[in-house]
This record gives structure tokens, sequence and C-alpha cells, in this order.
């Protein structure tokens, strides 16, 4: 076990990962405004303190996972009390700031979401690469997404200490807000015949990067402004993620670059 500087007592999981335990302990974490990843609690365990916990991770929009006490003790052997919550890597965003950021210094917003995207090395790449072409945020949902680790700070080469990363509940009701917040919303999809080139990406925009597995969310789609695809002439139908992320970002870029 090991004292941080702001006090607080951790034990040493794997390299990249901090914990706290203790259920009063997590909460004056979260009262003190730590950035939390998520709390993992114990599955027997429902007093009043620990629905007190719960309340406030909601209201703070911190995951809840219960767990069984097995997995607990893997992370610690000390008196976890039911209750261990693992600290960001990052101190996350607020979406509203950056885009006001954007409008009030005459920037048009580029954003990126990343709907699903699990792959660490996949996730740690399209951030370097949004860094170095000027994207303003990118957002990721709670759940679903690749851990923000060491591993992903790595990959990022230290990108993540510099782009703003914003978590939400639900990307759904955030593309929503972005539209009425003057953004287009556009899908890099390959489920459409209209080319990337083809879209003005000039203008404040939010882009949506979907899994490789099962690409952008329906929800997602339906709402989308406008679906581009990334051109192909070869005979495999698809681009690894973060390589169709740096195509569009780049062309998003591109168009900036001669607008100005």
């Amino acid at each position: 076990m090991e004292k941080r500087k702001d006090g607080f007592l951790i034990e040493k999981g794997a390299q990249e990962k901090d914990y706290i335990f203790g259920t009063r302990v997590v909460m004056e974490a979260i009262h003190a405004g730590k950035d939390l990843d998520k709390v993992l609690i114990q599955k027997e365990v429902n007093n009043d303190l620990i629905k007190e916990l719960i309340k406030l991770c909601k209201e703070h929009q911190i995951p809840v996972v219960r767990v069984p006490d097995g997995k607990l003790n893997r992370i610690t052997r000390k008196n976890h009390q039911g209750v261990i919550a693992q600290m960001s890597a990052i101190s996350y965003a607020s979406l509203d700031h950056v885009i006001e950021n954007c409008f009030s210094s005459g920037q048009s917003p580029l954003i990126l979401i990343l709907d699903r995207i699990t792959d660490v090395r996949n996730f740690g790449a399209i951030v370097r690469t949004a860094e170095c072409a000027g994207v303003h945020a990118i957002v990721i949902p709670e759940k679903g997404s690749a851990q923000i680790n060491a591993d992903a700070i790595k990959t990022s080469v230290g990108a993540l200490n510099f782009l703003p990363i914003v978590r939400v509940k639900n990307l759904f009701f955030l593309c929503r807000d972005l539209q009425k917040s003057g953004l287009q919303l556009v899908a890099i999809t390959e489920k459409t015949d209209s080319l990337m080139y083809e879209a003005n990406f000039a203008d404040p925009v939010a882009l949506i990067m979907g899994s490789e597995e099962d690409g952008i969310s329906p929800d997602l789609m339906n709402i989308a402004d406008l679906k581009v695809k990334i051109p192909m002439q070869g005979q495999i139908e698809s681009l690894n993620v973060s390589v169709s992320a740096g195509v569009a970002i780049y062309e998003a870029l591109r168009q900036r670059t001669i607008a100005s």
C-alpha cells in the first residue's frame, strides 16, 4: 500500500492501475472531485452506506459494477469492505466547455465520437492522430469503450495528456445535444454510396467512428446528418478503425486548411 500526495491510500495492482478501497474512502474521493473509471462493489453487500455510495456514483456518472468477492480479493487482500474504485489515468473534460471555447475563440469545432472502440492500441493510435491533427475533443461512452490506462497512454505517445477526452453515459443524447449546438453529425461508414470527399468538414462537425465488429450503432446511424464512406479499391472490404479515423480526420484538416 502507498500513500498518494493527495492523502488517499491506494493499492497498486497492475502497473497501469491505481485503486482506492473502502466505502467511505471512495465516497471521500468522489466528493473531492477525483476522476474514477469505475467502482467495483461486492454483490452480497447492500447496506445503507453502499446505497448512498451507489447514489453518489450515479450523480457523478461513475460506472458501478457488481462483482464477486473473489475479484476484489485478487486486487487487494486489505480490508476493502466490499468496495474498490479504479482511479482514472486522466482527467475527463466537459464537452460543453470544449465547444464553448471553440466558438468563443473563433474556431470551428471538430469532435471525434468513438462508438464502442474497445481495443486499447487502436484507441491510443486514434488519440495520437487526433491530437496531431487538431481535433478538439474525443467522446467515448462510459461502458463498452477501451480502458484508458498506461497502454493507451503509451500507444498515444502521451497525446492523452493533451487532447480532451469526454466520457458520457449515453452517446445518443450527446449526439442530439451536439446537433442542437450547431454541429453536423457525420457517420463514417461503408453502408452508404456517398464518398467522404463530398462532405463539408470545414464547418462545425462531429465525426462518428464505429467498432470494427459491428460498425456504428443503429441509433446513432439513424440520427446522423450525413453518412459517408472512405473509397476502397482493393479486395479487402475495410480498414483498421484507427487508420479509418486517421483518413477522415486528415480530410477534415485538409478542408479546413484550404478554407482558412
